[in-house]
């Protein structure tokens, strides 16, 4: 065995236990949610692919290993959603497209030995769809970034996402090039480790580091102007390391539920923070650690959708198109505002302003609640 070779298969053990150690923890933390769920899989994922495309693999176990591969560009792509799109929602379609993947694998596997022309080109049809998942989720982490309020997981997100977009491409490359990508000695089997060992070490750091710490109780009651309140901090040396500026909290309060800034259309996080005169990095903290909000968007909507619940519930506005109500209090079109809607309330504005309407005690609903102050 060469010196190269052991390197490689090193960086693979480890970066399969990582993604192990990490898929362990998340089923211990009982975490039931999509994202938890898509996190096990991205980490069983990229230890099977470590195993795999380990130099020395058998070659006999080519014809199931593929067509798994394969699909992993799938899996990266639902996890890069979920991961970094807080609205983002799992349907069964996508679990579809996942196994229609895996299903057109094995049959290019076993079409091989007998049709090589035809499974070459199926092996190009699947590098083509690996590139375009790649993309996919490329764009879509460049989408999100703007609003994306924690700052660990924007600082980690690009290097993620582009040591997977890498490692995506090279077996996509492979792919229209004929290479089998779990050929022993293939070439960039050891970048591949590395880039392996890599992702699972920014993963492992992400999970396993010290969770952000939220606005202590005392910081929230001296922004309501509540000094004397006391507070009840579970971990007050957690707590006391958290520097939110009330002041600024105030005057953030103050922008949204008296000057009503978040009507102004295509308001962005960069726009807020010149009106309040504070670098972009210290509103983030503010509005994350502070109000609690991992989007920026979320932030808005919760003051548009009050706002809309308002004018909705109001006897006076009847006439008025939804589609107005939805752009007066600053969504651009209507299909995110029903969406946002209908998440907030479990009704869409339609079905809210009937309710509303019909109920005279309910004349009173979606008067803006204030966070401070």
């Amino acid at each position: 065995m060469s010196g190269l070779t052991a390197i490689d298969l090193g960086f693979r053990g480890a970066a399969s236990g990582v993604f192990l150690l990490i898929a362990l923890v998340t089923l211990q933390r009982r975490a039931a949610n999509q994202n938890a769920y898509l996190g096990i899989a991205m980490c069983a994922a990229g230890a099977f692919y470590a195993i795999v495309t380990a130099p020395y693999f058998p070659k006999a176990s080519w014809w199931w290993t593929l067509p798994i591969l394969s699909a992993m560009p799938a899996m990266f792509w639902l996890w890069a959603r979920a991961a970094f799109d807080d609205d983002f929602v799992l349907k069964r379609w996508h679990g579809a497209l996942w196994l229609a993947i895996v299903a057109f694998g094995f049959a290019v596997s076993l079409v091989w030995p007998h049709w090589p022309a035809l499974a070459k080109d199926g092996g190009k049809v699947l590098a083509a769809v690996a590139l375009v998942l790649a993309l996919a989720a490329a764009v879509q982490t460049v989408k999100t970034w703007g609003v994306d309020l924690v700052m660990r997981r924007r600082r980690l997100r690009l290097a993620v996402l582009a040591i997977n977009v890498v490692t995506i491409a090279l077996v996509a490359v492979a792919g229209f090039a004929d290479i089998p990508v779990a050929a022993p000695g293939a070439s960039g089997s050891l970048p591949t480790a590395l880039s392996l060992f890599a992702v699972a070490t920014l993963a492992g750091l992400g999970l396993l580091s010290p969770p952000e710490v939220g606005v202590s109780d005392a910081t929230a009651a001296i922004a309501s102007g509540d000094a004397g309140r006391p507070a009840l901090v579970a971990d007050r040396a957690a707590a006391e390391r958290v520097v939110v500026d009330p002041v600024l909290l105030r005057r953030l309060d103050h922008l949204m539920t008296v000057e009503r800034t978040y009507r102004q259309e295509g308001l962005t996080i960069g726009a807020l923070a010149a009106r309040l005169d504070v670098p972009e990095h210290r509103l983030r903290q503010a509005i994350n650690e502070g109000l609690g909000y991992r989007n920026f968007n979320a932030f808005l909507n919760r003051y548009r959708i009050e706002d809309a619940k308002l004018a909705l519930s109001d006897v006076t506005q009847r006439e008025v198109p939804v589609l107005t109500i939805a752009m007066d209090a600053g969504f651009q079109s209507i299909g995110p505002f029903n969406r946002a809607f209908k998440a907030e309330t479990g009704a869409t504005p339609t079905e809210f302003r009937r309710e509303a309407l019909s109920r005279p005690d309910m004349a009173e609903i979606g008067q803006p609640r204030r966070e401070i102050g």
